[in-house]
């Protein structure tokens, strides 16, 4: 039998050595003493990062425990165990003349599953799995996948939305009606928001889903936020780039949302997403999709299909807060940078030893863009002493774009132009619903207090 350090699990060489005598491989039930109770498990490998003489284990329980080899004795191989690569799942081919929607894969959990026995997790997105997991899109749309990319999604970067907006504008050519990308929710709106520069005249809604818990947990998100996916990619009117998540805490219905208008507001909830200083676009049932506004932009021609690839990744987001030193915009400029956002205060303000520095960087050809730390609203520099002077350095205000969304489009911007006027022009220039002209009132998500306490406050 052979072994290498993949196949016991990167474990150190006390671990190592003892399972190669035991004749134990990664993925075996195993039986040990701990601390005076038998133990039984599926040995697991070991996670990247932690102390190498620790066992890692899966009881039958489900659990996983780490256990230091000095507290294992009597460890035997009770059975070895199958190199599972992926649960078998039951293929279900879609029907002829159904339209074909595209699913670009990136990572993230919608993208995967784990199979319990073994503890690890796999990719679970050929078109077999997701039939499997949602049988209605059978019903609906022939699928073609591709697991493009299979990363953290903060491992994100800029040459990453160029490759993922040429697999768009791939499967949009091959005739798809609508391409999914299944994305990692942490930062799926600076995604969502650089595709919606990239992409112009699109075919079909380009839509970014994922989801909160994993397909192989009974409180996934997974299945609902697939099918209304692709129930935007068949039936939608708008050619645009879109998120779509759950809309509430139950299974009842999703929300579409503009590439440039959202935010992930919750690190765990499954109604985790919100537009920002807008409302969403659309609503989406298991019955099918309502439009919540007539302001979008139609399906072109696939002939029309232009893709404006590049960013400057030499653009920094910082946030502005009570004692910020000078330096820091004084390293930027001497680091080389070619723009600036920040995330001022209220209507976009900071402290009045910034002006300097800010002026020596658009002095020095680096465009500064101030958005606003509060989620809802706009900045407005004309009100206040400060926002006057920061208006009289040369500071471009952000309007009611998300700051995130600010950074993408002006990596965009300077990748096309460096001249600071043209920079300004740009990012004063609604490209795709990034910036609202007026900021309504219903934007604003109302504060719920149950009729209960209502009543009983007005009653005293």
């Amino acid at each position: 039998m052979s072994h290498d350090l993949e196949e016991i699990g990167n474990y150190g060489e006390r671990i190592t050595s003892l399972l190669k005598e035991k004749g134990i491989e990664i993925f075996s039930r195993i039986r040990f003493h701990y601390k005076g109770r038998i133990l039984e498990g599926i040995l697991l490998p070991r996670p990247q990062y932690g102390d190498k003489d620790v066992l890692v284990v899966k009881l039958d329980n489900g659990y996983n425990i780490g256990i230091h080899i000095d507290y294992v004795s009597e460890l035997t191989l009770v059975e070895k165990g199958l190199k599972r690569r992926r649960t078998e799942v039951k293929s279900v081919k879609g029907k002829e003349r159904l339209p074909l929607i595209a699913v670009v894969g990136t990572g993230g959990t919608i993208a995967s599953r784990v199979d319990y026995v073994t503890g690890a997790v796999y990719p679970t997105l050929s078109p077999e799995d997701i039939y499997d997991l949602v049988p209605e899109i059978a019903e609906i749309a022939n699928l073609e996948t591709e697991e493009l990319l299979n990363i953290f999604s903060e491992d994100m970067v800029p040459k990453y939305w160029d490759l993922i907006a040429e697999r768009v504008a791939y499967y949009f050519r091959k005739g798809a009606k609508g391409v999914i990308i299944a994305h990692g929710t942490d930062t799926m709106g600076y995604t969502s928001a650089a595709l919606s520069f990239i992409l112009r005249n699109l075919p079909g809604p380009v839509t970014l889903v994922g989801a909160q818990r994993s397909s192989d947990r009974p409180s996934s998100d997974t299945s609902l936020n697939m099918l209304s996916a692709t129930i935007i990619g068949v039936s939608a009117p708008f050619g645009e780039v879109t998120v779509v998540m759950h809309g509430s805490i139950g299974d009842t219905f999703c929300l579409v949302h503009r590439g440039t208008k959202i935010r992930k507001c919750h690190t765990s909830r499954r109604d985790a997403f919100r537009s920002i200083n807008s409302n969403p676009i659309a609503l989406v049932t298991k019955r099918g999709l309502t439009m919540l506004t007539k302001e979008y932009r139609p399906r072109s021609e696939v002939d029309e299909l232009r893709v404006l690839k590049g960013f400057d990744d030499k653009v920094a987001l910082i946030k502005f807060y009570p004692g910020m030193d000078p330096s820091i915009i004084e390293y930027l400029i001497d680091s080389n940078y070619h723009g600036i956002v920040i995330e001022g205060t209220g209507l976009g303000h900071v402290r009045k030893e910034l002006l300097k520095p800010l002026s020596k960087a658009i002095k020095n050809g680096i465009p500064v863009v101030i958005t606003s730390q509060c989620i809802w609203g706009r900045v407005n520099l004309n009100v206040y002493r400060r926002g006057v002077e920061l208006l009289k350095i040369g500071v471009i205000p952000g309007e009611d774009m998300l700051p995130e969304t600010a950074l993408v489009k002006l990596m965009w911007v300077l990748a096309r132009t460096r001249d600071l006027e043209e920079v300004r022009k740009l990012m004063l220039t609604d490209i795709a619903f990034e910036i609202n002209r007026r900021s309504l009132f219903e934007y604003y998500p109302p504060v719920y207090i149950p009729p209960s306490h209502l009543k009983t406050m007005f009653i005293r």
